[in-house]
């Protein structure tokens, strides 16, 4: 009985994991423009399918077989090879439940590329992009840094419950790389200046992030390990759901609270700050009290916007601010941890939570991301094969790349105030 728990355990988790995907979808339909909403909706389908199909391929391989650096276990990760008995109808196995709750978060480190590259990037290369991301660079990190025999934990002391380092850190530091190559849309920048490009539709976007918060606990329940002697940490701590309700939503109130504050009430980034919370407090959240867990988040809100603003003095554009979101907060959250938490005890023999781990593991995993990132988007871009022509961006990718017409009868239209008039 206790392992039919354990799985409908998980089988729910996989479940609510798909309303990130959905989320995502509304999200970056609702940031695009009219013109290319359809393609923005194609490219999260495309996204989910494809990296759930090479994470079943190559994917989970590379997680059981580089926890130890600089490559780990290849000899014992033979279970994890698609045509083993584990991956498979096997009566006796449960692999296929714990694939698939990794087969999840592998597609979301895809789809947090896929808003900022919004509008501009060929279909063929991001997929290319998101299948690295996805089935290698970050199943890697996790290897390292979200493994019971993770090195990042054995060596120095490593603690991210929450994933904050090998999920949100490695797809933001991934995605910086990519956007240098890149290069902003059309209009975004003249003469140095940042010029805005409203979204066509904002309060799709901000349901998409209703959606993604709800699938946010689906994500965090895929990280505890339940088992009929309770909760654990994929570390091996003790846990329960208890102490990861009150920080997840501690999490999302503060930082809802704080973009709020100093965006000045700007809709976009305040519901930004939502996720910005909660990836603020993911490295502890099995650990902190509620009361710090909401006070880390405000100032994770607090500072989103102020990244974003700094990414884009650089004349980067992200068109979502994931890289200020899912980077930015995970770099804060993770330093911040190695303080509050420091001298914490990790399993017996390993050592405690201390900043030095918590940081060097911050820029192991920043460099894991960002130089593949950095590096292939470079190649595509050299090929000619990275951003879509001049003359199809300024036309739309629905009238390119999709057979159909999102709005056939027409979309109602909002005329912006000028400062002059407000």
């Amino acid at each position: 009985m206790e392992a039919v728990i354990t799985d409908l355990f998980y089988w729910v988790s996989i479940a609510l994991m798909i309303c990130i995907h959905a989320g995502f979808l509304a999200y970056e339909v609702g940031a695009s423009r009219s013109k290319n909403v359809l393609a923005a909706a194609m490219k999260n389908l495309l996204t989910f399918s494809v990296v759930i199909a090479t994470f079943f391929f190559f994917g989970w391989w590379f997680y059981n077989a580089f926890y130890a650096f600089p490559v780990g276990a290849i000899d014992s990760a033979t279970a994890a090879l698609p045509w083993s008995d584990d991956m498979g109808p096997n009566s006796t196995s449960v692999t296929g439940i714990f694939w698939g709750a990794f087969a999840l978060f592998a597609a979301t480190t895809g789809s947090i590329m896929s808003g900022a590259v919004l509008e501009r990037i060929r279909t063929s290369s991001f997929l290319i992009l998101t299948t690295v991301l996805g089935s290698v660079v970050w199943i890697i990190g996790a290897a390292w840094a979200w493994h019971g025999s993770g090195w990042l934990l054995t060596e120095w002391g490593w603690h991210d419950f929450g994933a904050a380092g090998c999920v949100h850190l490695i797809a933001g530091a991934f995605t910086l790389g990519v956007l240098i190559n890149l290069g902003p849309r059309a209009g975004r920048f003249i003469d140095g200046k940042a010029i805005t490009i409203p979204p066509h539709n904002l309060p799709l976007t901000m349901l998409g992030l209703m959606l993604i918060f709800v699938g946010f606990f689906g994500f965090l329940m895929g990280c505890v390990v339940y088992t009929n002697t309770g909760y654990f940490s994929i570390f091996g701590n003790e846990t329960n759901l208890s102490a990861i309700a009150f920080s997840t939503l501690m999490g999302l109130a503060g930082g809802i609270l704080g973009a709020y504050v100093s965006s000045k009430g700007e809709p976009f980034w305040t519901i930004s700050g939502g996720l910005a919370g909660v990836i603020s407090v993911a490295p502890g959240m099995d650990l902190y009290h509620p009361a710090l867990a909401f006070i880390i988040a405000v100032v994770g809100g607090l500072i989103v916007p102020s990244i974003g603003k700094l990414i884009e003095k650089f004349g980067i554009d992200d068109v979502v601010g994931a890289v200020s979101v899912h980077g930015g907060c995970a770099v804060y959250g993770l330093v911040v941890s190695g303080f509050v938490l420091w001298g914490y005890p990790n399993l017996e023999g390993m050592p405690a939570i201390n900043p030095l781990g918590q940081i060097g593991g911050m820029l192991v995993l920043t460099a894991l991301g960002f130089i593949p990132g950095y590096l292939i988007s470079l190649a595509l871009k050299k090929a000619k094969m990275l951003r879509i022509p001049a003359e199809v961006e300024l036309a739309g990718l629905d009238l390119s790349e999709v057979p159909a017409t999102p709005y056939p009868e027409g979309i109602p239209v909002t005329t912006l105030k000028s400062d002059a008039e407000v």
